[in-house]
């Protein structure tokens, strides 16, 4: 996921917007019941949740029960202990569902159609099924009226606790031991939802497809474990990314050999990123909200203040590049645009930084593809890990040309399943390296 050289002042809204939940309507009988509170506003994410697209995404991949059997489980909790543990089983499942799906292990049909019969199904390797079950997870989590007393504080650590369960965040599982590699590969969600609302992502398909895998490489088995992370600031600024791959940057027995960061960026072409920068341009994210500055670390993450402006991939991007993964072009991309030294006008460098500039844009330009790479390789300086790591840019999953309201055809799923080949051979080629 890429903002290269984009006005956000060119695109739609940077406040967020929240809207009454009766204008999207709740299941009559719970509401009935005292459990759904219909006027509690909903993020700018969940009220693109009821538009046809989303709809039929969740219809024709039989996710569309997720949140309603989660809501009737929520209801039924009558003490907070009971709402964490269903908050928890619920996420934890739904990410283990969207995970067997993408491997060929769940659920691949579609639920009843408005027509009768079956929904004809969605290919498994599709990522939104579990982005828009996500979504009416929290909006329903947002809307429940419970039994007892809570907080909004109480309300918002549940709502955490269900990002992080839903997005594999807390079950990352490496393995142990000399024998076999470790690596962590992360995911986003869909992006640019006001431009096009059927879009994927092949980063957070390519999560889906790898959690768990055991890969065959030069350097032997190497495991994968994954983490889809959202399109939003805010969670970056509260430090998702460093939460979530501390534990295992740290020295212990599930320290990662390697991490790659993954997001969806130019068309037709693969980037490896050479340089990140500590900039945020203000594009805005999936709750139409927009942030410019400094990326912002959180006072507990480790690491020297004032904070780098500039890191680099420690991938094998030379190997990479020379490689035969696929049908796209590769580059060891090495662009960046900085302040000089004693200059206020920024400058597109080719070939990365000069010393003592200020980011403005790294490779992967000034948006949360770029700022992930920054946080992980950041953070993998900071603790001292001296392993490979850096990321990756897929090209962009594309449609059938002249394709405007079809939520998939045969170019689109040819294109995602070429793009997921050709990106795990990269991760194959990259693990080589670790002999």
């Amino acid at each position: 996921m890429t903002r290269l050289r984009t006005s956000a002042s060119t695109l739609l809204a940077t406040a967020a917007l929240v809207v009454p939940a009766a204008v999207l309507g709740a299941p009559a009988a719970h509401a009935a019941q005292g459990c759904v509170n219909a006027s509690a506003p909903l993020t700018v994410e969940e009220q693109r949740l009821v538009r046809p697209i989303p709809q039929e995404i969740l219809r024709r991949s039989g996710f569309d029960s997720k949140a309603p059997d989660f809501l009737r489980r929520l209801c039924a909790a009558s003490t907070p202990a009971q709402a964490r543990r269903v908050v928890t089983d619920s996420g934890r499942r739904l990410w283990r569902a969207a995970v067997d799906r993408a491997q060929g292990r769940g659920l691949t049909e579609g639920g009843p159609s408005a027509g009768g019969g079956r929904a004809a199904g969605l290919n498994r390797s599709d990522d939104r099924p579990l982005y828009w079950a996500r979504l009416g997870m929290t909006r329903y989590l947002r809307q429940w009226r419970p039994r007892f007393p809570l907080s909004e504080r109480e309300r918002a650590a549940l709502l955490l606790r269900l990002e992080r369960t839903s997005r594999g965040e807390d079950s990352v599982d490496l393995p142990t031991g000399d024998r076999i590699k470790r690596v962590v590969v992360t995911g986003f969600d869909p992006f640019t939802l006001d431009t096009d609302i059927r879009i994927g992502n092949p980063s957070g398909a390519n999560a889906l497809a790898l959690d768990g895998v055991t890969l065959r490489t030069a350097a032997g088995p190497v495991r994968i474990e994954t983490v889809i992370f959202p399109v939003r600031w805010d969670d970056f600024a509260d430090g998702t990314v460093e939460r979530t791959l501390l534990p295992y940057f740290r020295p212990g027995p599930q320290r990662v050999d390697m991490f790659v960061t993954v997001s969806q960026g130019r068309v037709g072409r693969f980037d490896v990123e050479r340089w990140n920068g500590a900039w945020r341009g203000g594009f805005p994210d999936n709750d139409n909200l927009s942030r410019t500055g400094t990326v912002p670390l959180p006072a507990w993450v480790p690491g020297r203040r004032p904070q780098p402006q500039w890191t680099v991939t420690t991938l094998p991007y030379e190997r990479i590049v020379r490689a035969r993964t696929g049908p796209f072009p590769v580059y060891d991309h090495t662009e960046v645009t900085e302040l000089p030294a004693g200059q206020s006008t920024p400058v597109t460098r080719p070939d990365g930084p000069t010393p003592g500039s200020m980011a403005r844009a790294g490779g992967g330009g000034d948006y949360l593809s770029n700022e992930i790479a920054y946080r992980a390789t950041r953070l993998r300086d900071a603790v001292g890990l001296d392993v490979r790591g850096g990321h990756v840019h897929t090209p962009v999953l594309e449609f059938a040309p002249g394709s405007t309201s079809a939520i998939t055809d045969p170019v689109f799923e040819h294109n995602r399943a070429v793009i997921l080949a050709q990106l795990r051979a990269i991760i194959t080629t990259a693990a080589d390296a670790l002999l």
